[in-house]
């Protein structure tokens, strides 16, 4: 195992998205047992697209062993995007930013969410010690035992199944940015830890036409209103829909509207960008037809502790830094490492690993919720002349390549930190 020989763990995952992934991924081969738990009935296999940079690339690295090459099977999977273009109505390129890993919209490592979660489950089905369980979520936690924590395991809905009551050494929760694990064991420090960026967005593929290439697209239209097309895995386009939310009705209604239907949501999308220029037409046709629609608010997550004696947060459940940041999978793949790199550094005490995980972690993930001033309303103007405003600010900085200078301004550097190496 590693320098503390011998203390092997029995730790619980909740959630099985990225940062869960990786953690259990180093945890197992750090040697310790682990079970994986998802609510969902299988691998979230859709989601928009993400990309890896600076840490969250090395940890990818690490990740490589002599059985499975993940960078390789990661890099074989991206959608190839070559950079993000700004259009107007006509279609026009206003602005273009390249591909860059550092001062750009575009990572070198451009993949849909859904295609590395299926790598990284690859990576660590077959490993030693695993045990995963879909269908499953934490009904309650019991702390009162100081050497082990006391975990309900039931059946989400529809499913009936259950694990009844387990002891973990340890508990990470790793289940999202609306994390039922935080609420439960944090309770009254887990209130609004949500904090709203005024906007929401949805996700869903359409079929791929010749308009597309490997350049993605955004398209402003007036009422805070944006259109991005970029490219998916295989014969289909990837597209998301973004409006800005800056009346708490509208706010309270969206929220609301979480609970309805898929059709009731869809429609509520169509309806709003009816008449939106450009392609919207092509885009609301194909929404209908679209199995992997989603919608979320736009937010980051800020927590004063990411720990609770035996329960432990990673990932967008203890530091979101939402999806504008073009930082999310890098910061959970790295705060995964840098969380299981302590707690097998000190498997003796847990409390002690996951306060060093924390004041490791915390000064870089401060940088990756640093956006840029104004950031998302001053990208979704309301009006056309904001509209063209914004796309001759861009258009000068992209021609003059200014845009390099102050890169942090579009996407904190991702490397706010020096990277520990584990050897795990």
């Amino acid at each position: 195992m590693s320098e503390k020989e011998g203390r092997k763990l029995d730790i619980l995952v909740s959630g099985a998205g990225i940062a869960g992934l990786t953690t259990a991924h180093f945890l197992l081969r750090a040697g310790h047992n682990v079970l994986l738990i998802e609510r969902a009935p299988a691998l979230r296999a859709s989601g928009q697209n993400v990309d890896v940079r600076g840490h969250g690339l090395t940890v990818l690295q690490r990740m490589n062993t002599p059985q499975f090459n993940v960078e390789s099977a990661v890099r074989a999977k991206t959608t190839e995007e070559k950079g993000l273009r700004f259009v107007d109505a006509a279609d026009r390129p206003r602005a273009e930013f390249p591909v860059d890993d550092g001062a750009s919209f575009t990572g070198e490592i451009e993949i849909m969410r859904g295609d590395l979660a299926l790598v990284l489950y690859e990576s660590i089905k077959h490993m030693s010690g695993l045990e995963v369980e879909f269908g499953i979520k934490i009904e309650s936690i019991d702390q009162s035992n100081p050497e082990k924590v006391a975990v309900g395991l039931n059946g989400s809905w529809p499913s009936d199944k259950t694990l009844g009551t387990r002891k973990f050494d340890l508990v990470i929760a790793a289940d999202g940015i609306m994390s039922s694990t935080r609420r439960l064991v944090f309770q009254e420090a887990a209130m609004n830890v949500v904090k709203p960026l005024s906007q929401w967005s949805c996700w869903f593929s359409i079929p791929w036409e010749k308009s597309d290439s490997a350049w993605a697209r955004w398209y402003n239209a007036p009422k805070g209103r944006m259109i991005l097309i970029r490219p998916d895995s295989g014969n289909l386009t990837r597209v998301s829909l973004w409006t800005m939310t800056r009346d708490p009705e509208v706010e309270r209604s969206l929220t609301e509207l979480l609970s309805s239907s898929m059709m009731a949501q869809k429609q509520y999308w169509v309806d709003l960008f009816q008449g939106a220029g450009w392609e919207a037409s092509r885009v609301l046709d194909g929404i209908d037809d679209a199995d992997d629609f989603y919608m979320q608010k736009i937010a980051q997550v800020k927590m004063d502790s990411w720990s609770n004696d035996r329960v432990v947060l990673v990932g967008d459940a203890g530091y979101c830094p939402s999806p504008v940041s073009g930082m999310g999978v890098t910061t959970a793949m790295t705060g995964a490492y840098v969380l299981a790199g302590e707690i097998n550094h000190a498997p003796e005490n847990v409390q002690a690993a996951c306060k060093a995980y924390e004041d490791k972690m915390r000064p870089f993930t401060n940088v990756a919720q640093k956006l840029a001033p104004g950031t998302p309303g001053a990208a979704n103007p309301e009006s056309a002349w904001g509209i063209w405003l914004l796309y001759c600010f861009l258009g000068f900085i992209s021609s003059t390549r200014l845009y390099k200078l102050f890169g942090s301004g579009i996407n904190p550097p991702s490397q706010a930190m020096k990277l520990p190496h584990y050897g795990i």
